[in-house]
């Protein structure tokens, strides 16, 4: 089987990204999650341009990673300096990494323009460059900067660029759409000239401006690259960088070839999921593949079908990828939504059994109410649970009182909570501060609750959106509170309504806290049931 390398730019390009800054804990913490699924390079930072990036390098020499080989990535020596000479080179190899990814110019435009050089000075800044790290034992990667519009514009400096790392020693020859403006039709053409022309590994490496970085990327591979760059969740500079779940998954599932670790593509949207919570960023649940949309289905015709045969409206699997099937409960899924939603507890149920019967009348009613489950399906389950009689609280809440100040002086601190919740018998008391009164309940009460059930401290609230519900009668409306949150494994989202926003936003954090512990013990019930197991054993 053909295999095809993945090289992940998160820590390198992704962190050029608007809004994203990892620590060096971060780093290793996203190095270690693409060790697990089986990534090859992982283009871990540029130890010539931050303290934070030689910290990092320093430090991953002791992680002990299986599988990924980690890689530095600078820029070719400056005009006028030896390569023996330059600063930058020497924090290359200073990092003491197997690997190097090193960029350099390819179009005459950039070159004269932007460096100053003459074009014949940039071809020898490439090869002397790369014969350097050559002769102190460094596999190369070339990364040419700017390929597909140098070629488009000048062909033969192009490609003369290219002969001069690969004459040097280079052993990949990576053809960059650095501004993400070309077509797939255009990438295809030049990576079937540089394929040919040197007898050497051929990457891409594509950015998003075009919203195509993922279609190119397939382009190249279709016309012999052999290396495929980007960043795990799509993330980087400007609109980003082709988004590797969504490569990997199409390589492996759509084109028969192999890029991940053996068994990892399971694994594919948890990992995802990680790389994004430890970046800190809102994970796109429309994501192809990965996303909670992604296998969601709504349309009661849709969710009928679906049920009788999954591949009518799904593409693949969604257990190839870790994801799962979502029916939306809603007035257009009707009772087969309901359904395929009851059957995740009572896996015998029909159309026409008393549980689905009740759930669909709970789901009405609290419809009337105001509430909506197509998109917080975390309460659906709970509602489900409460109708069949199978729910028993994680705790009793006894009272709650939140405390506002304006004009805030520091706004992470402008509201206080205080919680009162009962365990077993044990009651504990908790007070949190917060940036308002939702995020100061959030945090006083999974304080409150941490001492009973540690693992809510691996939980975050992500998203919160309100909506006023009847505003006909202005400051007196109902509101829909819409919770999301999040651990290490997966998003959920949570309802809450009520004339007060701060006790809808109460009902949707209490439901969020119950999904949570019910996982957990979920997930510790099946590992009980492995270990039992013959064949565990």
């Amino acid at each position: 089987m053909r295999r095809i390398e993945l090289l992940d730019s998160t820590l390198r390009d992704g962190a050029q990204g608007e809004g994203i800054s990892f620590s060096v804990r971060d780093k290793l913490a996203i190095a270690r999650t693409l060790d697990e699924i089986g990534i090859d390079v992982v283009e871990a930072g540029n130890p010539g341009s931050n303290p934070k990036d030689i910290e990092f390098f320093r430090e991953a020499r002791g992680l002990g990673l299986s599988r990924v080989k980690l890689a530095a990535f600078g820029a070719t020596r400056r005009k006028g300096t030896r390569a023996s000479e330059d600063d930058a080179l020497a924090r290359l190899l200073g990092a003491d990494t197997e690997i190097v990814v090193i960029f350099g110019k390819s179009s005459p435009l950039h070159v004269t323009r932007v460096l100053g050089a003459s074009l014949e000075e940039n071809l020898d800044m490439i090869a002397e460059s790369v014969s350097l790290l050559r002769k102190e034992g460094r596999r190369v990667i070339y990364d040419a900067e700017h390929f597909f519009d140098a070629f488009a514009d000048d062909p033969g400096y192009a490609l003369s660029t290219l002969a001069a790392a690969a004459t040097a020693g280079a052993e990949c020859l990576v053809l960059c759409d650095t501004n993400g403006g070309s077509l797939p039709d255009r990438i295809a053409q030049a990576t079937l000239q540089a394929v040919a022309a040197y007898g050497l590994p051929v990457g891409i490496h594509a950015h998003d401006d075009s919203g195509l970085a993922v279609a190119n990327s397939l382009a190249a591979v279709a016309a012999g690259a052999s290396q495929v760059q980007g960043t795990l969740v799509g993330f980087g500079e400007r609109c980003g960088n082709a988004n590797l779940s969504t490569v990997a998954a199409n390589l492996i599932l759509k084109l028969g070839l192999d890029c991940l670790a053996p068994g990892a593509l399971p694994r594919l949207s948890a990992a995802s999921r990680k790389v994004a919570a430890v970046a800190n960023i809102g994970f796109d649940e429309g994501m192809a593949f990965v996303g909670r949309r992604a296998f969601a289905h709504k349309a009661g015709m849709h969710v009928d079908a679906v049920a009788k045969l999954p591949q009518t409206f799904e593409h693949v699997p969604p257990e190839a990828v870790g994801n799962e099937r979502r029916f939306l409960a809603s007035e257009l899924g009707g009772r087969a939504a309901v359904m395929e939603r009851v059957r995740r507890m009572e896996p015998d149920a029909k159309k026409d059994s008393p549980l689905v019967a009740a759930v669909l009348a709970k789901l009405k009613e609290g419809e009337a109410a105001g509430y909506q489950y197509e998109g917080a399906e975390a309460s659906l389950d709970l509602l489900i649970r409460k109708t069949a009689g199978r729910h028993t609280p994680f705790f009793e809440f006894i009272h709650f009182r939140t405390i506002g100040e304006q004009p805030a002086k520091d706004r992470l601190r402008c509201a206080q909570a205080t919680v009162l919740v009962e365990v077993g018998g044990e009651r504990e008391m908790s007070a949190a501060e917060g940036d308002g009164p939702v995020h100061a309940l959030d945090l006083a009460l999974r304080k409150a609750l941490e001492r009973f059930y540690p693992s809510l401290g691996a939980m975050r609230l992500t998203d919160y959106k309100v909506r006023v519900l009847d505003a006909g009668t202005a400051t007196a409306s109902r509101v829909r509170v819409l919770i999301e949150s999040a651990d290490e494994d997966e998003a959920w989202t949570t309802v809450g309504v009520s004339a007060d926003i701060v006790e809808a936003s109460w009902i949707a954090l209490v439901d969020s806290i119950e999904h949570k512990l019910i996982k957990d013990l979920e997930r510790r019930e099946e590992k009980r049931l492995r270990e039992r197991s013959p064949a565990w054993a």
